[in-house]
């Protein structure tokens, strides 16, 4: 694995790993069932057989609503503000000092089960003990889902379902509504969810006010620097749906994620706000400032340098808690030409 596919990798997931999905096709399978060890209560059921078609296209049908859900941690933290409750999580939720990592939302860590923490580690055995009734993750790549390993990926689809909601060139507002759709299907009482709903259309409004900036979207790394590409995310193209003004890469890496930059080209796009990336694996602002031609840029001099939550929740909570963070951000800027 190298050049693009590492740099995507780097770029998606830090420590994480993507390169491996570009060959994974996920799929469902029997259950299998061991010993059950603690966890958390499991999710309420609705009653009644349940069915629910993924974004793969994959009609997933069981004769109960499943109640003892898995999922990756994004699909959690979006299933947890919509009222169901996983068991057991994936991914990154716990930073190296044992709180919280912010990619979990609102999930609760000390109720669930811990399956892995990194990329390429999910144990299995805990897995399978845990009796799972079915595994959620999204997708950056139909069919692959995000976090499930290539080493283990056979067994753990044989030891219950998996749906799988697609991330890609799709909008926010889409991949919260498939997240919402689920939960409904998995008996969510979706409390909170109107008024989150208002918040985030309310925020969204605002965004218009700004069509004058031009925003530039990174991310910072110890040997590269990355442009994003706005089709590929559901955070921006909701962004730019709503009237912002997001520089698109005009030399976007194989695989249409970003364009990787020496820190030396730092400078190669004009903008009058830079948003960064905020999760843990990216370099922080005091880190990034540290490279001459990053401090130098007009956006960074002027100090319109404002945090960009790469991975918030695709829930209305979620997102009304991050469009009303940058719609104060953005109110403090002013373009620069």
């Amino acid at each position: 694995m190298s050049g693009p596919v590492l740099a995507r990798r780097g770029f998606l997931a830090g420590a994480a790993g993507l390169a491996a999905a570009l060959t994974l096709a996920a799929c469902g399978g029997a259950t299998e069932t061991a010993a059950p060890t603690a966890a958390a209560s499991p999710a309420p059921a609705a009653a009644g057989a349940w069915s629910f078609t993924d974004d793969r296209d994959k009609k997933l049908a069981q004769p109960k609503v499943p109640s003892r859900i898995v999922a990756q941690v994004g699909a959690a933290a979006a299933l947890w503000d919509f009222g169901v409750r996983p068991i057991a999580v994936f991914g990154p939720h716990k930073l190296k000092d044992g709180t919280k990592d912010p990619q979990v939302g609102n999930v609760d860590i000390t109720k669930v089960t811990g399956l892995g923490n990194v990329w390429d580690e999910f144990n299995v055995e805990q897995y399978i003990a845990l009796q799972p009734d079915l595994l959620v993750s999204s997708m950056y790549i139909k069919g692959t889902l995000w976090y499930v390993p290539e080493k283990s990926k056979d067994t753990i689809e044989q030891v219950a379902p998996t749906a799988g909601v697609m991330l890609t060139g799709k909008s926010a507002t889409e991949v919260i509504g498939t997240y919402e759709e689920l939960a409904k299907s998995l008996g969510a009482d979706m409390q909170g969810v109107p008024e989150a709903k208002a918040r985030m259309e309310a925020a969204t409004k605002e965004l218009a006010q700004f069509k004058d900036l031009k925003i530039l979207m990174v991310s910072g790394g110890a040997d590269a620097f990355w442009i994003v590409n706005p089709p590929e995310y559901p955070d921006i193209v909701h962004l730019t749906s709503a009237g912002l003004n997001v520089v698109t890469p005009t030399k976007v890496d194989e695989g249409g994620f970003f364009q990787t930059l020496s820190w030396e080209n730092a400078d190669e796009y004009d903008a009058d706000v830079i948003l960064y990336d905020t999760r843990t694996q990216a370099l922080k602002p005091e880190e990034m400032m540290k490279k001459p031609t990053f401090a130098k840029l007009p956006a960074v001099k002027a100090g319109q340098l404002y945090p960009w939550n790469a991975e918030a929740p695709y829930s209305y909570q979620g997102y009304a808690d991050f469009l009303e963070a940058l719609v104060v951000n953005l109110k403090k800027a002013k373009p620069l030409q």
